[in-house]
């Protein structure tokens, strides 16, 4: 069970808020901490090679990429574009973690 849960909704066209999220996203997986970040809506599109230069970070300290399935078939987009560590999932997965006991969630 990841120590963090954190959801990240928007993608990289709304701004630098993104990026900065997923910054601290590394710099939680990089002080130790177990972290799975879930990308939904928008911030699908933030899997997508050289989007989210931060991303490359964030999984280089062995942090979870999960991407949400439905969000990504709804964009038209494809799975083999996710870096190979990305796992889909559906809203059943992320809602068992969500529901986990000790969990800490933060929604962006």
């Amino acid at each position: 069970m990841p120590d963090f849960v954190l959801i990240e909704s928007s993608g990289p066209a709304s701004g630098p808020a993104g990026a900065r999220f997923l910054g601290d996203a590394a710099t939680l997986a990089r002080a130790g901490h177990l972290v799975r970040l879930v990308l939904v809506q928008e911030g699908v599109t933030a899997a997508l090679p050289g989007a989210q230069p931060a991303l490359t970070e964030f999984l280089a300290y062995g942090a979870e990429l999960w991407v949400d399935r439905y969000a990504l078939a709804q964009r038209g987009l494809e799975a083999d574009r996710l870096p190979a560590r990305a796992r889909l999932v559906g809203m059943d997965e992320v809602a068992d973690e969500l529901l986990a006991p000790g969990t800490r969630v933060v929604w962006h």
